[in-house]
């Protein structure tokens, strides 16, 4: 008897990325089996080889490296999941304290809570500036143009619409827009100014809420008072 202990090359490779493909305990436990199914056989192979040809040391020798090598990576994937688990828990735990406070994201939509949201904004030079607010269907529900300072600028929506009337908290689109002499728009960033409602882990990402408006936590650009 000579050669590998296991059928071919393709049959090694699948065993392995079946046990690289599971994750934690059921992964190892995995491992351990085969582990355990390939030392017997190794055992028994020893024992039946044909002296006259004894098998050579380091085909099983390799096999031998490459079972630690999966179970050494196992290891460190699992360990790292508990890093990050426990990385997730802290932020979040050190993040719940913003809530019912005021903070300041980047974001293309602002939060209307209680009837009322505030955007931010820069500009170089005073100048003419187009503020559009839109609800989740795209329909423009309000704009406003106004001539900007030179520097840092702030901009409240009361929550009502063109024609009058009062529009749902909930997260809506808004622009702003830098109006030229000759009548070009040119977009201006500008931050949202909210209240975070609650701090979330979704599927690993750690967000924030304001209202109707969910972000990720590093979208946070600063905090209120």
């Amino acid at each position: 008897m000579s050669g590998s202990i296991f059928p071919t090359a393709s049959g090694t490779s699948s065993s392995t990325s079946s046990a690289i493909s599971q994750t934690g305990t059921s992964a190892l436990g995995s491992l351990a089996s085969n582990f355990t199914s390939f030392l017997s056989l190794l055992m028994t192979q020893l024992q039946h080889q044909d002296p006259s040809s004894p098998m050579d040391s380091s085909q099983f020798t390799s096999e031998l490296v490459q079972f630690t090598s999966v179970q050494q990576q196992l290891d460190t994937n699992s360990n790292l999941t508990q890093l990050i688990q426990l990385s997730q828990a802290s932020q979040i735990e050190q993040s719940a304290s913003i809530v019912g406070k005021a903070v300041t994201v980047n974001s293309s939509q602002l939060s209307l809570q209680n009837g009322t949201a505030e955007i931010n904004f820069n500009t170089a030079t005073a100048q003419p500036v187009g503020i559009a607010v839109y609800n989740n269907a795209g329909a423009q529900v309000q704009t406003a143009t106004l001539t900007s300072a030179a520097g840092a600028n702030r901009w409240t929506w009361n929550g009502k619409a063109a024609n009058g009337a009062t529009m749902p908290d909930g997260a809506y689109t808004v622009t702003v827009n830098a109006i030229g002499a000759n009548g070009a728009a040119a977009a201006v960033p500008f931050t949202v100014t909210g209240t975070a409602t609650a701090v979330q882990n979704n599927s690993g990402t750690v967000e924030i809420q304001m209202g109707g408006l969910t972000l990720p936590f590093k979208a946070l650009d600063s905090l209120g008072p």
